[in-house]
């Protein structure tokens, strides 16, 4: 036992050394590491984000609908040249006119109306894609994070335990150990590489979409740059519940644009109204020849009978969109209060939470780790119930970093959910 003791000593001493602070990146290899805090990625998001850059093109469309509505008709012109008939003058015979077409019912300026409500409503679409990429991306960031550190955990007891393996095994073949340890360590360490990979796995995934957001490079690796020492100071509790619901109701996109959904569809059946107005065409017209008498001028207007066609179904289906839209804002309205109240209520259970471990924990579990590997050296202990203490210590490592992360992406739903930056960490 003296010789295994001397063996797996070495990779022992690394573990503990790294634990004590020994600072280790788990990064993707041969890839072009990204250092960044929050600030910093989120200036990328604004500058490279293809989706925000393509929906702000949706602003400019409906602008240019504003100045085509502006738009007065064209008149209309026409010209007639004689070709034949029974006199001998007939291809000096020669006819023009010209007409205009006048909306009534103030029709043009519903129109107008209509598409400057299209501006409100694609710039209201645009903040509230901005607020909902805003929150992938910062909820992202500090998921990468906080994997990373749980993932430095993971490779340091890999890395341990795979040179431990390794002697194990050696001793095992000269007959100095008994199979069962070495079962014991390939066991925790085929849990703890399955473990890894899942973590990794999902860390890849995060990494693509904000890689994605940012647009940077498939061959970069993103390392999130956090201040931790703001996860203690920021705090559900310091904003009110009634100014967060108030915030909701006036700051969020969404339902700012269901309720200009409301305007846009009363006007558009003060429009469909109008529409049952006939519109009128004035004219007027020169024939040369052609009349009753010779060099005849004219003048005319047109206009149509509203008989049969008052335009009563694009005026029913006003009036069903207005209510159709009602209902979706009350019921938007409902969701805002509904998600506000969730997500309170989960920022508070997560902070308490979060408030219960006490923040000398890690520092007092490094020691404790510590003080149980000297007691390994003494032999007052075994390897077994050694790795058993360092598997604790990555579980509840890692446990911390999962409240720590929970705590942060809550006040980031917050922040979502009211529409205000009321919890941003800098």
């Amino acid at each position: 036992m003296h010789r295994k003791f001397v063996i797996v000593l070495s990779s022992i001493q690394l573990w503990c050394m790294a634990v004590s602070g020994a600072c280790v990146q788990a990064q993707a290899p041969n890839s072009d590491t990204l250092k960044v805090n929050i600030k910093q990625i989120e200036e990328q998001f604004l500058k490279n984000n293809l989706t925000l850059i393509a929906e702000k093109y949706n602003i400019d469309n409906a602008a240019a609908q504003v100045i085509t509505a502006k738009l007065f008709a064209n008149p209309d012109f026409n010209f007639q040249n004689g070709i034949l008939n029974d006199t001998h003058n007939a291809y000096k015979n020669q006819s023009v006119g010209i007409s205009q077409l006048f909306t009534t019912a103030g029709k043009r300026n519903k129109n107008i109306r209509l598409a400057q409500i299209g501006v409100e409503q694609a710039k209201y679409q645009f903040f509230d894609l901005l607020r909902t990429l805003r929150f992938t991306l910062r909820t992202d960031f500090y998921t990468i994070y906080y994997n990373q550190q749980s993932a430095i955990v993971y490779d340091l007891e890999i890395s341990s335990l795979k040179k431990t393996l390794s002697s194990f095994k050696e001793q095992y073949a000269k007959g100095n150990i008994a199979q069962k340890e070495v079962l014991r360590i390939q066991s925790q360490l085929y849990s703890l590489l399955a473990e890894y990979n899942s973590l990794v796995s999902g860390m890849e995934v995060t990494q693509s979409e904000l890689k994605m957001l940012i647009k940077a490079s498939p061959q970069s690796y993103i390392v999130p740059l956090v201040d931790t020492s703001l996860v203690n100071t920021i705090s559900a509790t310091t904003i009110p519940y009634s100014k967060l619901l108030d915030s909701a109701y006036v700051n969020r996109y969404d339902l700012k644009n269901a309720r200009i959904t409301v305007d846009y569809n009363q006007t558009n059946l003060a429009l469909q109204k109008a529409i049952a107005v006939p519109d009128i065409t004035f004219s007027l017209g020169y024939d040369k020849y052609g009349s009753f008498n010779n060099n005849y001028v004219g003048g005319g207007i047109d206009f149509n009978l509203p008989v049969f066609n008052r335009n009563q179904g694009g005026i029913k289906q006003a009036r069903i969109a207005i209510d159709q839209s009602k209902i979706q804002l009350e019921n938007q309205q409902n969701q805002v209060t509904m998600d506000l109240a969730s997500s309170y209520k989960e920022a508070l259970r997560t902070e308490d939470l979060y408030n219960s471990f006490d923040p000398a924990f890690k520092t007092d579990f490094t020691h404790l780790i510590n003080e149980v590997y000297k007691n390994y050296l003494l032999r007052n202990i075994g390897l077994l119930e050694f790795i058993d203490f360092y598997d604790s210590f990555k579980t509840n490592t890692i446990q911390l970093n999962n409240i720590q992360l929970n705590k942060i992406t809550s006040l980031e739903q917050l922040n979502y959910v009211t529409g205000t930056p009321f919890f941003n960490q800098h």
